[in-house]
């Protein structure tokens, strides 16, 4: 277990504290003793050098990374400009086309609806045109039975 007021910094504990402590606190001892400490001492501090080179390790392998991506973005910032100014252009373009179809479909429209109202007035002539041979028929046969009564 760890104790935070040994903390060195990205979680390594100082082993020399902790070996130091239980050397003054220890009554002398034999070189069997001391081997055994020698050892744990040793033990412990391939331990802590093996975790802080592996800590190393990964941070220069995520600076290398976030420097490997910056550097791609920088490289790739003109192709970025002209991706921006494609997508503007099409975008514009687009609106463009919207409203030309807009007024195509309104030009449409107008048309379409004057030739309703000639087709409605050709109608209304024709049958006006029929109605009016109609009574002049009958104009034409009520005249001759005038015609016929005043003989």
């Amino acid at each position: 277990m760890r104790d935070p007021e040994r903390e060195v910094g990205y979680g390594i504990t100082d082993s020399w504290d902790e070996i130091v402590e239980t050397l003054l606190g220890a009554p002398v001892s034999s070189h069997t003793e001391l081997g055994g400490y020698m050892r744990e001492f040793e033990t412990r501090f391939r331990q802590d050098m093996d975790e802080i080179y592996t800590r190393l390790d990964d941070e220069q392998t995520e600076r290398q990374l976030l420097a490997g991506r910056l550097n791609m973005l920088f490289r790739d910032r003109r192709a970025h400009a002209y991706t921006r100014q494609l997508m503007e252009t099409e975008a514009r373009m687009s609106r463009e086309a919207w409203v030309r179809a807009t007024d195509a479909s309104d030009l449409v429209h107008g048309e379409v609806m004057s030739l309703r109202t000639t087709v409605l007035d050709h109608r209304r002539s024709t049958k006006t045109s029929e109605l009016r041979t109609a009574l002049q028929g009958q104009v034409t046969a009520l005249q001759g039975q005038v015609t016929t009564l005043q003989a």
